[in-house]
């Protein structure tokens, strides 16, 4: 198994005829994911690449292929319309890669997504990897803008809310034998669809899973509330580490939410508040690894 996607997700891009996501859309063809359709409002009937056809609106597209999943590459003014219409057409997932949408866009966003079947990942991600299951990891599901032959299949599941860390903490995996089941980036925003705490339930329903690698970062209290979670229902090893150790506070580092407000924004905080819920705590990102090897 593995969590949201695997190789039979039929995938609709929204925005695939820009650069930046018709790049990322080529990109995930060669990985072997099922990019069936993309959706650009008054491009419908191209072609994108060799056969991918392109529709006017998510609903059309969905409906003539079959498509459950969406990946956004809108620019940011009409992101958060695009995320509300694959809402609209019911899809299971949307993983929205777009960096700097207004937060009073994505506050009108989360009130009218309130008991939708859709999941939202992001916004401002790197997206979901499922490694394949042919050679060198083939034939999986690569939504968004990880590189994807850094992935290999196995039993570990990554997820961080900072795109370069994910790539870090895979290709240490990698490195030391170990492969990933799925790596989902949740984004650096302050307002996002999946939390820490989704993802860790996910993966410890998940049969494939063994153990886990969870980066968070200064700013807001996502990773202590997934922590005191794992500590009474997790039965998984994780390892853990938190960004922002230098910054400043009451200065934004990088991620839109990446500020820290109260006592349990920071980075010091949250390891101790990781490392009493049973979490091992990676002092430095080249560690993540090894970490986590260290509890198996």
């Amino acid at each position: 198994m593995s969590i949201l996607v695997d190789e039979n997700t039929k995938v609709l891009v929204q925005g695939i005829t820009g650069g930046f996501g018709g790049k990322h859309a080529q990109l995930s063809l060669d990985y072997g994911t099922q990019i069936v359709a993309g959706v650009t409002p008054g491009k419908g009937g191209q072609t994108f690449g060799e056969k991918t056809p392109v529709f006017d609106t998510v609903s059309e597209a969905a409906g003539e292929t079959g498509a459950t999943v969406s990946a956004i590459f809108v620019p940011p003014p009409f992101a958060a319309d695009a995320i509300l219409e694959a809402v609209d057409a019911e899809l299971d997932l949307v993983v929205c890669i777009t960096e700097g949408i207004p937060v009073a866009d994505m506050m009108r966003v989360k009130e009218i997504m309130k008991g939708s079947k859709t999941r939202l990942i992001g916004p401002n991600c790197p997206g979901i990897v499922t490694p394949g299951r042919g050679e060198n990891s083939h034939g999986g599901c690569r939504i968004g803008i990880a590189p994807g032959y850094i992935h290999k299949r196995g039993n570990v599941g990554v997820v961080s809310r900072s795109g370069t860390l994910t790539y870090e903490a895979v290709y240490q995996l990698t490195e030391l034998g170990y492969g990933q089941s799925t790596c989902v980036g949740i984004g650096g925003d302050p307002i996002n669809g999946t939390s820490h705490l989704d993802v860790l339930k996910m993966f410890n329903d998940d049969d494939e899973t063994e153990a886990i690698i969870m980066i968070g970062e200064i700013g807001g209290n996502a990773e202590a509330e997934a922590a005191r979670w794992a500590k009474e229902n997790c039965k998984k090893p994780i390892a853990g580490f938190i960004a922002g150790a230098t910054a400043p506070p009451g200065r934004r580092m990088g991620h839109a939410g990446a500020i820290v407000g109260g006592e349990e924004d920071t980075a010091e905080a949250k390891k101790k508040i990781l490392a009493e819920c049973g979490i091992a705590v990676s002092e430095t990102p080249s560690d993540m690894g090894k970490t986590l090897v260290g509890m198996l």
